[in-house]
Parts: C-alpha cells; structure tokens; sequence
C-alpha cells in the first residue's frame, strides 16, 4: 500500500510539472536580448496590430488581466511592425498617445476595424479622418500628430522591437527583453496569458533568490 500511494503521489507530481508551460513550446527566448524601461519591474510587452482579429479577441482579457497585475510588474503595448502595411495603426497608436485620446479611442478603433468593418487599418487617410471625426480635434492636430517629426523615430524604434523580439506574429507577448511567447506559440488568448504569468512568477523568485545571496 505503501508503494502504491508513492507511486501515486509521484504521478501527480509529474502531471503538475507536465501542465507547466515548457520552453521550446509555449514560450522561447527572444531572438536578441531587449532592454527594459525599469530594471526594478518586470516588464510585459504586448504587440499587436489593430487589424488582427486576434488581437482584438485579446484585448478585453488583457484588459481585465492588466488591471490585476502586481506592483512589480509593468505592461504596456507596442504596435506590430513587421511590414509596411501595418505602418499606418502604428502611426494612430501613437498619435492617440501625443494627442492624449489612448484611453479614450483604443477601443473605439479596435471595434471600427473588427468589428463594424468601418476603417481599412492599412489607409492612413482613412485613419486620420476617423480620428478626427472621434476626437472632435481640427483634422490638421490629428495630421500633425501622424507626420510629426518624432513619429519616423518611433515607427523605427517598432519595427526593431518586432525583429529584436523574434516575433512571427500577433499578438506576441515579451517578458522583461528575455522571453517571447504568443497566443499561436501557447494555444490560445488565455493560455498566452497563464503563460506570461508563469515566466513572471519565475522570474520574480529568480530576483529573490538573486537578492538573498
């Protein structure tokens, strides 16, 4: 009886370790090592671009998931720029962000691509009337926001993030400049997320245990 109880208690051992996220799988390394913001947070990237159906599948659990993450760990978003097609959402986010309309148009701007089939996401044009027509800005703020003279800076600092990243797609999630994992790599938005959590964990206990020594 003795034996058999080992033998079961080893098993569920196994089974944990075996339901673990694993390296190679659901996450990896990122293809070059990327500096962070805050060497006393980890930081949490997500990449992403407005035209992924996916992406805007992500987007409301990653919002509940955010506004339940610890102290030590800091999120914030980058815009996929592996092409020039992606280009002009890249060039929104970051006008809602100089022109202070973030909180108030990202999600607008997710539902006018996805959901109502409203804005072509690779017509600039197009993007520019749209948020205009939002803010209720005059259009020649919001074009001055798209062709401001740190917006070129900006677009390339994005593209290199995605090639540093490794990333093959969106959306992708990138850990402290380290690791990399995604919503394809992990199986799903949630699992991406029970991931991302996963290597945070680990990485905290990492600090820890670095601290005590």
């Amino acid at each position: 009886m003795k034996k058999l109880l080992s033998a079961l208690m080893l098993l569920a051992s196994f089974n944990v370790l075996a339901a673990d996220p694993q390296i190679g799988k659901d996450f990896d390394k990122t293809l070059q090592a990327i500096p962070t913001d805050n060497p006393n947070k980890i930081e949490v990237i997500e990449v992403f671009w407005y035209g992924c159906t996916h992406c805007y599948h992500m987007d409301p659990i990653l919002n509940a998931w955010v506004k339940k993450l610890p102290a030590d760990v800091a999120f914030k978003r980058i815009p996929g720029l592996p092409q020039p097609a992606w280009a002009p959402m890249a060039k929104a986010f970051y006008a809602m962000e100089d022109l202070k309309l973030s909180d108030k148009l990202h999600e607008a701007l997710f539902n006018a691509v996805n959901k109502e089939k409203s804005l072509n996401p690779t017509d600039e044009a197009a993007a520019i009337v749209w948020m205009t027509k939002k803010s209720g800005l005059d259009k020649s703020k919001v074009e001055a926001a798209f062709q401001s003279f740190s917006m070129n800076n900006k677009l390339n600092q994005a593209a290199q993030f995605f090639r540093a990243s490794g990333a093959t797609g969106v959306p992708s999630f990138i850990i402290n400049g380290q690791f990399i994992t995604s919503s394809t790599m992990a199986g799903g938005n949630d699992q991406a997320l029970k991931t991302v959590d996963y290597i945070v964990t680990n990485m905290r206990a990492d600090k820890t245990n670095a601290a005590k020594k």
